[in-house]
């Protein structure tokens, strides 16, 4: 079966290796363009999945935009038996969509039609879904809406942060893509049209969704810390200076204190009161600064027992 692999950041990593893997034919990989990166931007850095392809010897395309005529017809020259998308990061026209003689399978990281869009990863553990999971699905126009061919389910542990579950889930997804290739190569793929009644959304993140709101409940307060970490931190403030957080746990709380109010610093990290409960922090990025500890922080006099965050 001859592949187009679409996908940018690292997520997408173990599928394109995956494939290479299984002997399947790579005919080209599709990524954006490199980044400009480093104070002058004078230094480009090629997207990781641009990486892994060079890696493997499969030629890349890296168009600014996924359309036109000359790069439509680029494409029909591969003669790719199916595309494979995995977080490339524009939206492919219906004529590209369409393309292939199998058409296009995706991998989305929610068991579909549950957290539909940009970052559903995050939004299960904010959300405190105790169960996630991967769909591989048929592309079409409407977002992440075409027919399920294969899911796999995940518990999502209490303490799991959204970088470890993007990386347990990438490599669940790599897995099923396979699975899945194989039985619509042979015909025998089962494709479940989804339910629009029972579709809900993650939305892309903004930067308002990262604050902390310290009067919640010390489980809401965990979650949302570990829904953004490690990429890009909860946020709060103290004084003036915005602060990420990191590695946050369930603590007990013995007696009643102001949300936000610094209980404790310790080689475990910093006890932080909430609404109701509190919350352990293992790590905290001051805006300016590098990644800290509570303790580091506190001898530079950046926090004390007894402040408050905001």
């Amino acid at each position: 079966m001859r592949v187009l692999f679409w996908g940018t950041p690292e997520f997408a990593t173990p599928a394109l290796r995956a494939l290479s893997g299984e002997g399947f034919d790579v005919v080209a990989v599709v990524t954006q363009p490199d980044k400009p990166v480093g104070r002058s931007r004078s230094t480009l850095e090629a997207p990781p999945v641009k990486r892994v392809a060079e890696e493997e010897g499969i030629p890349v395309l890296q168009p600014e935009r996924p359309r036109g005529p000359e790069f439509v017809e680029q494409l029909r020259a591969l003669a790719p038996d199916i595309s494979v998308v995995v977080a490339y990061g524009h939206i492919l026209s219906t004529e590209v969509i369409e393309l292939p003689r199998l058409g296009t399978v995706n991998i989305h990281a929610s068991l579909l039609p549950r957290l539909r869009g940009a970052a559903p990863i995050q939004a299960a553990i904010r959300d405190g879904h105790t169960e996630t999971g991967v769909t591989i699905m048929r592309m079409v126009k409407k977002l992440d809406a075409g027919p399920s061919i294969l899911q796999v389910r995940t518990p999502i542990p209490d303490d799991e942060t959204y970088g470890e579950l993007q990386l347990r889930l990438a490599e669940m997804g790599a897995l099923a893509m396979i699975e899945a290739l194989a039985l619509l190569e042979i015909n025998r793929a089962t494709e479940t049209v989804q339910d629009d009644a029972d579709a809900t959304y993650a939305a892309k993140i903004e930067r308002g969704m990262t604050r902390i709101e310290w009067i919640a409940d010390a489980a809401d307060v965990s979650r949302t810390v570990r829904a953004y970490d490690p990429r890009p931190g909860a946020t709060t403030q103290h004084g003036d200076v915005d602060v990420k957080l990191f590695g946050a746990r369930l603590a007990p709380r013995t007696a009643q204190s102001p949300p936000g109010e610094v209980l404790e610093i310790g080689p475990h990290g910093m006890l932080v009161a909430c609404g109701t409960g509190a919350v352990q922090i293992a790590a905290v990025q001051p805006a300016g600064k590098r990644r800290l500890t509570p303790e580091e922080w506190a001898r530079g006099r950046g926090i004390a027992i007894g402040e408050r965050l905001s």
